[in-house]
């Protein structure tokens, strides 16, 4: 099939936590292989909601980009939900490994529940289903942040996961298809995310064949990501699009 389903497009805490966007996290269906990417507060319901119903025990592994809760707070609950609470021994999580360590956002004892952990790091190579990811580079975030490479078929979704704007950043993430987390309008040294000038920069310099931006925060949302996304793609004359709560995008139409 070959799909992006967003299940929930919220960024910063405050957007979070009033709940002005959904925070899911992203499912993709690549070369019928099923990925769950940053499992946010929510995304079990989310998922169960979803038209078509999208059904945990379906999914052959989750990533974990990083541990900041608007990221991870369902992945044990997804955990129980692709394992059929442990009874089906099942899927590979990937996550930093500081998730893991101390005050670990992955429950020791539903660890077991899956094949196996696999430590993301960076400029490493993994496999999952019939598809390989890389994390081309440690993003400069909060806590340790790694941005992904996913290669199915002849196409590649990259997706810059949370950070702060680094000389040489977009070198990494060469996509068809680039998924970019952007939570500020403004540039703010003092925060570490993505802003709109960092984006028409990427994307510039970039030239993917479909950005699609996301995780917005409240200035975002404020003055109408779709109107922001209309705008980018006038100033760099490629085709960007805002992604909404539920949305889905057929690879195959862009590639």
């Amino acid at each position: 099939m070959n799909e992006i389903k967003f299940l929930g497009t919220a960024g910063a805490r405050f957007v979070v936590t009033k709940q002005m966007r959904k925070s899911g996290g992203l499912w993709l269906n690549l070369e019928n292989t099923n990925i769950l990417i940053d499992p946010g507060p929510g995304s079990l319901v989310r998922c169960l909601n979803s038209k078509p119903k999208l059904i945990p025990n379906k999914l052959n592994g989750i990533i974990l980009t990083h541990r900041h809760i608007d990221h991870s707070n369902d992945i044990n609950i997804m955990i129980e939900a692709m394992t059929n609470g442990g009874f089906n021994k099942k899927g590979i999580v990937f996550a930093p490994k500081d998730s893991l360590e101390n005050d670990p956002v992955i429950l020791k004892y539903i660890r077991n529940y899956v094949e196996k952990i696999e430590i993301l790091e960076g400029g490493k190579t993994y496999t999952i289903g019939n598809i390989k990811f890389e994390t081309p580079i440690k993003h400069i975030h909060g806590v340790e942040t790694y941005g992904l490479n996913i290669y199915g078929g002849k196409f590649q979704i990259s997706l810059i996961t949370d950070t702060k704007y680094f000389d040489g950043l977009e070198k990494y993430y060469k996509g068809d298809v680039l998924i970019l987390n952007v939570v500020l309008l403004k540039n703010n040294d003092n925060i570490m995310h993505l802003s709109i000038k960092d984006i028409e920069k990427i994307i510039k310099i970039n030239k993917p064949k479909l950005s699609i931006i996301t995780h917005f925060g409240m200035t975002i949302i404020r003055n109408k990501p779709w109107e922001i996304a209309n705008d980018l793609s006038n100033k760099t004359n490629e085709k960007v699009i805002a992604a909404s709560d539920g949305m889905s995008v057929k690879i195959n139409d862009y590639i």
